[in-house]
């Protein structure tokens, strides 16, 4: 139904971004929302998934992003979630080159993805998806210690919003600190990193 929306960037949430759209604000479900900044004019593409009993609409920061979420989510066994805790990382040539070398152990690492899962992924995609260049809970309620740095609150929050569990966000939390990061973004592309090995 809805291609893209192109608007006024307005909040920035663990798990979503709101995009002001001529006054109307809509909520889109990202895998990683602090790749965007408040008050920036975006253009984010979307896709519409409707279900028994909801209707959500998730957002991607360019259309090749777009493009493997839809083929993400037409294996058996993946869904909208485990979609974007896989496109959460710093590219999707990552994930393609993973699925094209028959890397079951790279995508098992991924929230929600177990061995059989990953076969499937392999069985239906391998072969069939090509790269394209780019456009270019609350914490204290999950035994996290919250730190002094909101920025990497917030990208501890978007960690644990992607599926992984708190102990393994906390087992990386030290190293986090130690890390050059400044950004919530940077937290989060560094974290996965760390997550992933």
């Amino acid at each position: 139904m809805f291609e893209y929306l192109k608007g006024e960037v307005v909040a920035l949430h663990p798990s979503y971004v709101v995009i002001d759209v001529n006054g109307v604000g809509y909520k889109l479900l990202v895998a990683n929302p602090y790749r965007y900044e408040v008050n920036n004019q975006s253009t984010i593409y979307v896709e519409q998934i409707v279900r028994e009993n909801e209707q959500s609409l998730y957002g991607f920061y360019d259309l090749a992003e777009k493009q493997l979420f839809e083929k993400l989510t037409s294996v058996s066994g993946i869904g909208p979630k485990s979609a974007l805790a896989i496109l959460a990382g710093e590219d999707t040539n990552g994930v393609f080159n993973a699925i094209e070398a028959g890397d079951i152990t790279y995508l098992t690492k991924f929230p929600g993805v177990g061995k059989k899962t990953a076969q499937q992924i392999l069985l239906d995609l391998q072969g069939k998806i090509q790269t394209a260049d780019k456009n270019t809970s609350s914490l204290s309620s999950t035994g996290l210690d919250l730190s002094a740095n909101m920025e990497l609150n917030d990208g501890l929050e978007a960690l644990i919003s992607l599926g992984y569990s708190t102990k393994d966000v906390k087992k990386i939390t030290d190293k986090l600190k130690a890390s050059d990061a400044k950004t919530a973004d940077e937290y989060v592309r560094e974290g996965l990193k760390l997550l992933m090995n």
